[in-house]
C-alpha cells in the first residue's frame, strides 16, 4: 500500500477494479480547510482520463507494472504470439486487447507491452509501419484531379485506401492509429 503523498507521474494504482496511471497530480492546502491531492488518472485499458480528488495521505493500492519490448512472431486462432526480447519467453495476447492496429503487424515487428506480473495490460503498436502493396487495381489515367483513391491490399492482409498512382510492389508508410496511407517509401 502507498499513500497519495507517494504519487509520481507514471505510477500505477488499482482503483474500482481497474488499473490507472497517474498522469499528473497536485497537493493542495487551501488555508483553513483540509489538504487534498488533485490527480489526473488514465485508465490503462480504455485510455480514458479522469480527474479525482484524494484526501491528503489517503491509502492507495499501488500496482507494479513493467513496460518491455516484445517481438511479434505470428497469429493463430488463440491470439497473437509475441516473444520477450531479453528472455525469449513467448506470450499469447488476445485479439480483443490488440485492437484495430493489429492488422498492420508483420512478423518481426517490435511492440511495447505493459504487463502486470503475467497479465498483459496493453500493447502499443508502432505509430507508423512500412508495408508492401501486394494487390491493387490499376489507376485510371487522367482521373487524378479529383484526389481519387483506390483500395490496396498490403502484405499483412489489411486493405488501405491509396492514391491512384500507387502500384503493386510499392512500399507504403501507414498510420496504425487511423489506418490511413501517409506516403510512398522509396525502395532501397
Amino acid at each position: 500500500m502507498a499513500s497519495t503523498s507517494d504519487f509520481f507521474p507514471g505510477m500505477a494504482i488499482k482503483m474500482d477494479g481497474n488499473i490507472w496511471t497517474v498522469v499528473e497530480f497536485q497537493h493542495v492546502n487551501p488555508g483553513n480547510w483540509r489538504a487534498f491531492v488533485r490527480a489526473k488518472l488514465k485508465n490503462i485499458k480504455s485510455g480514458k482520463v479522469v480527474e479525482i480528488r484524494f484526501r491528503a495521505g489517503e491509502a492507495v493500492d499501488q500496482v507494479r507494472v513493467e513496460n518491455k519490448e516484445y517481438q511479434f512472431l505470428y497469429s493463430d486462432p488463440s491470439g497473437y504470439v509475441f516473444m520477450d526480447q531479453e528472455t525469449y519467453d513467448q506470450i499469447t495476447v488476445d485479439e480483443k486487447l490488440m485492437g484495430e492496429a493489429a492488422k498492420f503487424l508483420k512478423e518481426g515487428e517490435v511492440v511495447q507491452m505493459l504487463t502486470n506480473a503475467s497479465d498483459v495490460l496493453s500493447v502499443e503498436v508502432p505509430i507508423t509501419v512500412v508495408l508492401k502493396v501486394i494487390e491493387t487495381p490499376p489507376g485510371i489515367r487522367g482521373d487524378t484531379a479529383t484526389g481519387a483513391q483506390k483500395p490496396a491490399k498490403v502484405e499483412t492482409g489489411a486493405t488501405v485506401n491509396v492514391p491512384l498512382f500507387i502500384n503493386e510492389g510499392d512500399l507504403l508508410k501507414i498510420d496504425t492509429r487511423t489506418g490511413y496511407y501517409l506516403e510512398r517509401v522509396k525502395n532501397n
